[in-house]
């Protein structure tokens, strides 16, 4: 069993909300978390999120049993529907003139137990949190191409002006270079799905401390959503909380 929270705001500075947040379920205790953090064209990063989330989604709940009974079968599921969703928001820019250049980072999640396949597109990012903070996914961003070619340091990505220049998105071109993980949520007490609006503004310390703490995992959404804007709440703030071995739903 799983318990989750699911925290969307606009922030203090926006004045729309583009990031899209959703955690399906199927009867047989399959999850598909997904967030998704758009930008682009006049204010059509809302709908490159939206429709990601909603296309995605209705494949989910709409596939046979047979398309997820082993953890090989679950990432190639994921991977190509995301080529799909790719393709159909890439189409929707090009036939909607409002829309012309808009995407959207995602992180998809598909659990079943303990067993988490993942793909990950853009700088939105999951982290495990028990007794230390383990951040799962690498930002496709400019300043890690940086840090990869050796120019500048972690420590300076962390600090660098174009720290949110991603290099890779849904949406924005008609094929998606994808990344795909898979590793076990067994033992792990906290798994923390956020767009840049929440991991920009708090520190791994500051996230821990909240999501460690004794209040309710409710209480725990509302605290991160809460220091993000204290800290500025320039960008919109969109999680999913959960705990995968939780005993309330």
């Amino acid at each position: 069993m799983f318990q989750y929270v699911i925290e969307s705001d606009t922030g203090r500075k926006r004045e729309v909300n583009e990031d899209c947040v959703a955690v399906l379920n199927r009867p047989n205790g399959l999850l598909l978390a997904l967030v998704a953090d758009g930008m682009g064209g006049h204010n059509a990063g809302d709908v490159a999120s939206r429709v990601t989330v909603d296309e995605l989604s209705r494949k989910f709940l709409e596939a046979d049993d047979a398309a997820f009974e082993t953890a090989e079968a679950r990432k190639a599921w994921l991977s190509e529907r995301i080529l799909e969703v790719n393709r159909y928001v890439y189409e929707h820019a090009v036939n909607h003139i409002e829309c012309k250049g808009m995407g959207t980072t995602l992180i998809a999640a598909l659990i079943d137990g303990e067993d988490c396949v993942l793909c990950h597109i853009g700088d939105s990012r999951v982290y495990l949190i028990d007794s230390s903070v383990r951040l799962m996914t690498r930002d496709h961003s400019y300043v890690n191409v940086l840090v990869d070619n050796g120019e500048i340091t972690q420590q300076q990505a962390e600090d660098h002006p174009k720290k949110n220049w991603i290099m890779r998105s849904l949406g924005t071109e008609p094929e998606i270079e994808r990344e795909m993980h898979r590793f076990s949520l067994a033992g792990i007490p906290y798994l923390l799905i956020c767009t840049d609006g929440l991991s920009n503004k708090l520190s791994e310390h500051e996230i821990s401390s909240i999501v460690r703490s004794q209040a309710s995992l409710a209480q725990k959404g509302k605290a991160l959503i809460r220091l993000a804007n204290e800290h500025g709440g320039e960008d919109n703030i969109s999680f999913v909380l959960m705990k995968p071995r939780g005993e309330e739903v």
